[in-house]
């Protein structure tokens, strides 16, 4: 792509056999009102044809070509590492970015010099009136909110504001807080990964701005979900609460914590004819057994904290008054 006066932004794009998605999410990238991009595919070993597509097709994309299947995290960092971008975005190969979707993100970042993060306003591909989310947030008992998801657009969400955390399949984030906090949680793999690099953003000072001008549409769980997220959810989420939940947070919710927790499990119980609900159970099993790895990393994560508890709780999200821990 030719050049133009800014920042770089850098776009990643994981990719595993998603041949029939790349086109529209590239093509959306050409026609962005900026210019200075730069392009990255992190190719998890596809065998659909994708990378034969990228060469033929998409010669300005550099292609990351991953020897397997290093889930989303695995090939998100890959890219990220290679980026040369002042800012470096994360985006779903099943997204289509509106054309002014990369200079909202840049304008954001340099409105705020104190965010890290930049959430994308995403909706529905196929129900473009229709949110995935409006920015991301994490109440105090542990559950993980995608922000409006499933609301019709009604202006509600047209406000610019501080989230807890960006949606990966369109996050973006500052190449200098990066340095700092690290990438993304290999052992993450899939799912939640975000909001565990969000918590440590904030533990470390920086915030999370949700910019309604960076549109992204999704085609929701169309390369994931199912199965597959159901069992990472459920380790993961127990994962978050265990590396990045600061002590005193867990000292005064625990028992909400607890209570969403078992709220999870009973469900997935009583749908144990299942496969998803199957799956969930797995997920939590194998999040119980990590514990002892999670807590290693909690250690330097939780000494790196630059901000108070105070200001911590006041950026959680309670739970809905009246309602048990729920979906």
């Amino acid at each position: 792509m030719p050049e133009s006066a800014g920042p770089l932004l850098s776009v990643v794009i994981p990719n595993w056999n998603g041949a029939h998605y790349l086109p529209s999410c590239l093509d959306a990238l050409h026609a962005q009102t900026v210019t200075h991009i730069e392009l990255i595919v992190a190719d998890n070993a596809s065998i659909d044809g994708s990378r034969e597509l990228l060469a033929e097709r998409y010669p300005d994309a550099r292609v990351i070509a991953l020897p397997e299947n290093r889930g989303f995290t695995g090939a998100c960092n890959a890219g990220m590492e290679a980026a040369q971008g002042a800012y470096v975005a994360l985006l779903n190969n099943d997204t289509e970015a509106d054309p002014g979707w990369a200079a909202a993100v840049i304008d954001t970042f340099e409105r705020h010099p104190d965010a890290g993060l930049v959430a994308s306003k995403m909706l529905l591909f196929d129900r473009r009136d229709h949110f995935h989310t409006a920015g991301d947030l994490y109440r105090v008992d542990g559950r993980l909110v995608n922000r409006g998801v499933w609301e019709r657009d009604a202006g509600q969400y047209d406000r610019e504001e501080a989230v807890f955390s960006a949606c990966g399949g369109s996050s973006a984030y500052r190449r200098s807080m990066l340095d700092v906090i690290g990438l993304l949680d290999d052992d993450f793999f899939f799912s939640c990964e975000d909001m565990d690099l969000a918590w440590r953003a904030q533990l470390a000072g920086y915030r999370c701005i949700y910019t309604p001008n960076a549109v992204v549409y999704h085609h929701l769980a169309a390369t994931g979900g199912g199965v597959t997220a159901s069992f990472y959810d459920g380790r993961n989420m127990i994962w978050i609460l265990v590396k990045d939940y600061p002590a005193a947070l867990w000292r005064k919710h625990w028992f909400k914590i607890l209570r969403a927790q078992f709220k999870l499990a009973w469900d997935a119980l009583r749908a144990w004819r299942g496969a998803a609900a199957r799956a969930r159970l797995r997920g939590m099993l194998a999040g119980l057994a990590g514990i002892p790895k999670m807590l290693r990393k909690r250690r330097p994560i939780q000494r790196s904290r630059r901000v108070s508890i105070a200001y911590l709780e006041s950026i959680l999200t309670p739970v809905p008054s009246g309602k048990a821990s729920d979906e």
